[in-house]
């Protein structure tokens, strides 16, 4: 593909050549353009330069309220974590400034060399089921090594607001629920068990944890995996990236890991198909591997961070279906997320009655 045949609107070949003169980056013609897809809303365009492969990252033709402000938090965190064994594409410049490209931010990061579980499994995974369970373990070690960064070394002393982080986890997320009750034909959320497992929540909090980096969606779908194995080639889509518990990420983890029929079963794809995965526990010991990840974190509390996870993920996904019952999402998407809220709101009272 060539750069014109790429909407200017969405990425104009000329400035962005310009800018990234200014930054210092090889010149020359573009080369192997090509556009990206993904589990993402934002645009992904590949192209190589003056000998150099890159990927371009900016929001959508339409910009949300929030999407600049999204990319910048993307874009430094990336670049905190440049240096750290943390599996994640690699910043090469950034551009914070609106008005360089028609109103967007954007970023330059390093092309991933890999593949996305949930969309396809290569012949080599999928005939072998001793490599999709140390996929699975290395999901979990990837993100320990998250955890094990140490976020105000980094940079990210200011990044979020890790006081009282646990404490406002639920009174936010019940807060958010009930304000889809603004939309014209949400009738209101018919999800049993919901109150029963916020009081769980409120009871159970841990008492001890330790700020850290967090993804904030942290799941297979999210994972790029290596051709040639096992390998976590890179942790994708950091738009819900903070300063928070990092065992939430653990938890978001366990509460959207595939089991037989359900919610993970629908994130995962096929390599959830394939089969072979490690179960849960396994997960949890492949993480707290790692002294670095789970020193002054209490371990011992996974159960209520996967319940907070599932809570979590089941008010957000239940906002596309409210937003479908006032008709501005397609039904059948609507449809399919409530079923999927329904399931991890069983998973939850399952695990707070286990």
């Amino acid at each position: 593909m060539q750069p014109e045949q790429i909407d200017t609107a969405l990425v104009d070949f000329a400035v962005l050549a310009d800018w990234m003169d200014t930054q210092g980056l090889p010149g020359g013609p573009f080369e192997d353009v090509a556009p990206l897809t993904g589990g993402t809303q934002n645009t992904l365009i590949r192209f190589r330069r003056g000998g150099r492969d890159y990927v371009l990252r900016r929001g959508p033709r339409h910009l949300r309220a929030r999407t600049n402000d999204v990319l910048r938090r993307e874009a430094r965190v990336l670049a905190a974590l440049d240096g750290t064994d943390v599996p994640a594409p690699r910043l090469i410049a950034a551009c914070p400034d609106e008005d360089v490209m028609g109103g967007a931010v954007f970023y330059l990061m390093t092309p991933v060399n890999g593949f996305n579980g949930s969309v396809t499994l290569p012949d080599l995974h999928l005939g072998d089921s001793s490599i999709r369970r140390e996929m699975g373990l290395n999901a979990a070690r990837a993100l320990s090594a998250l955890a094990a960064v140490d976020h105000e070394a980094v940079g990210l002393a200011d990044f979020g607001r890790p006081e009282g982080f646990l404490e406002r986890q639920v009174d936010r997320w019940t807060a958010e629920l009930e304000s889809y009750g603004a939309l014209d034909g949400y009738a209101g959320p018919e999800i049993p068990g919901l109150d029963e497992v916020a009081a769980w929540l409120d009871a159970h909090r841990p008492a001890m944890w330790r700020p850290g980096i967090m993804h904030g969606d942290y799941h297979l779908a999210n994972l790029m995996y290596s051709f040639g194995g096992p390998e976590v080639a890179a942790i994708v889509d950091w738009e819900m990236c903070t300063i928070g518990d990092p065992l939430l990420d653990l938890g978001w983890l366990l509460a959207t890991w595939p089991d037989d029929d359900g919610a993970g079963a629908a994130l995962a794809g096929p390599l959830g198909a394939a089969g072979g995965l490690p179960i849960p526990d396994e997960l949890i010991a492949a993480y707290a591997g790692r002294a670095d990840a789970v020193a002054g974190r209490d371990l011992s509390s996974i159960t209520w961070y996967a319940v907070l996870a599932c809570f979590k993920l089941g008010i957000v996904l239940e906002g596309t279906h409210a937003r479908a019952c006032a008709g501005r999402a397609p039904k059948e998407t609507g449809d399919l997320l409530h079923g999927i809220t329904l399931d991890l709101l069983r998973r939850a009272r399952d695990l707070t009655a286990s």
